[in-house]
């Protein structure tokens, strides 16, 4: 991948929207670029397992929203699913585990942090809605360029 993320906010600064740097890539994936797909949770991931097992991710980076609860989201399984299914990769206003296991998976997994326990009742997730967190709106078919400079979204893809 021939970009990188201040080169993009450089020459196209009124077409770019950056994340806070409370972000941390852990996974292998160090840079990346793909089309925005969204997906709200409410502390369970059964919606998310859903999209990362069963869908073909080619080009695809999933933008997942827990709203910041302190339940881990995504996992050694979801990543598996992430890397066979393709998934550039995944980026979690939340938190993860299994670190050990998954760092080196080549998807790349951004997130607020880790937290241990993950949420057993299951919960109803949406898809396809538009999200919107670190001051920056996201919404399906929207793109994506992640480098370890940072995180930054377009409405188009412009590189």
């Amino acid at each position: 991948m021939d970009f990188f993320t201040a080169d993009i906010c450089d020459e196209h600064p009124d077409k770019t929207y950056l994340l806070d740097n409370e972000f941390t890539n852990y996974c292998a994936k160090e840079k990346v670029c793909g089309t925005v797909l969204t997906v709200k949770l409410d502390r369970n991931n059964s919606e998310l397992i859903k999209v990362l097992r069963d869908e073909d991710g080619t080009g695809k980076i999933v933008v997942v929203d827990v709203e910041n609860e302190y339940f881990a989201v995504v996992g050694e399984n979801l990543m598996k699913f992430a890397a066979q299914n393709n998934y550039e990769g995944i980026i979690v206003n939340g938190y993860i585990r299994d670190t050990y296991q998954i760092k080196d998976i080549e998807v790349a997994l951004f997130a607020r942090g880790t937290c241990s326990r993950k949420y057993i009742p299951v919960t109803q997730g949406q898809r396809g809605v538009e999200l919107s967190f670190c001051g920056v709106q996201f919404n399906d078919g929207d793109y994506i360029y992640a480098d370890r400079d940072g995180i930054i979204l377009t409405k188009e893809k412009i590189v």
